[in-house]
């Protein structure tokens, strides 16, 4: 798979340019609404809840701070949600393409990840260019940025893998993981701190996978501080785990996959 991956990397190089481009084709504004729509989102959310939730900050002065807590998170569970949203039906939209053209079935989750990560270094960018206009200086604990992002895109594929090849052949999958998605969100602390959750409930939060994820994102950006790793490299070891049983079943489903779609 990887050496069929790299003999076709100008194939998923030029699709990931192509799907970048197609959706913001008649578009003004172009792709600067792939940073638009995470800032107006969380430009809602500060306005709402930045009163109620500010002062429960510890360990920072900035007068921002819950800006800059909001947008950490943000930038983390976007790129989640936008990956693995885009996996669950990559194979359904793209059921035309595998028809017609000969080319390694692997090349798609590279390109859904490709342009997921795309989007989101821009939003990224973004997020530290305000940070800066509000005078919260990025620290040496940005060096470890790139790590966050390879084990939240290993996670996000690994569990958006299984349900794409899933949802190929129940297509209830898809719908249920709208709701879920939106459920997920609220059970990982991305617009509220987790102190203000119950002692008996922070059991729970530890076994969700986006809240170790989305606390260290927090960490790096807010605090300047390092991720706490021991929890990374859980959710990386389980991420890993899932990405290798989804593409056993991809490999194994592929035939049949290509005469459902």
């Amino acid at each position: 798979m990887l050496l069929a991956i790299w003999r076709y990397r100008h194939f998923i190089v030029s699709s990931i340019k192509n799907d970048l481009r197609s959706r913001f084709v008649r578009s003004k504004l172009g792709a600067a609404w792939m940073i638009l729509q995470p800032l107006a989102q969380v430009a809602i959310y500060a306005l709402v809840l930045s009163r109620v939730l500010a002062a429960k900050l510890p360990g920072i002065n900035n007068r921002y701070a819950y800006v800059i807590y909001l947008m950490a998170g943000m930038t983390a569970w976007s790129l989640f949600s936008e990956l693995l949203s885009r996996s669950v039906n990559m194979f359904v939209d793209n059921g035309s393409l595998m028809k017609k053209i000969m080319f390694p079935r692997v090349c798609l989750p590279v390109i859904v990840a490709g342009s997921a990560l795309v989007n989101n270094v821009l939003l990224l960018a973004a997020a530290i260019g305000v940070f800066l206009l509000v005078g919260h200086m990025p620290t040496a604990a940005y060096l470890w940025l790139p790590a966050l992002f390879v084990v939240n895109v290993i996670f996000s594929l690994g569990l958006g893998l299984l349900l794409g090849v899933i949802n190929v052949f129940v297509r209830d999958v898809a719908q249920v993981m709208t709701v879920v998605l939106q459920l997920w969100f609220w059970l990982t602390p991305v617009v509220y701190m987790p102190t203000i959750i119950p002692e008996p409930l922070k059991m729970a939060l530890e076994l969700n996978p986006m809240y170790h994820i989305v606390l260290s994102f927090q960490t790096v950006m807010l605090y300047g501080q390092a991720p706490h790793v021991r929890g990374l490299i859980a959710v990386g070891v389980f991420g890993l785990l899932m990405l290798g049983v989804s593409l056993l079943m991809f490999r194994r489903a592929a035939p049949e996959m290509v005469d459902v779609l």
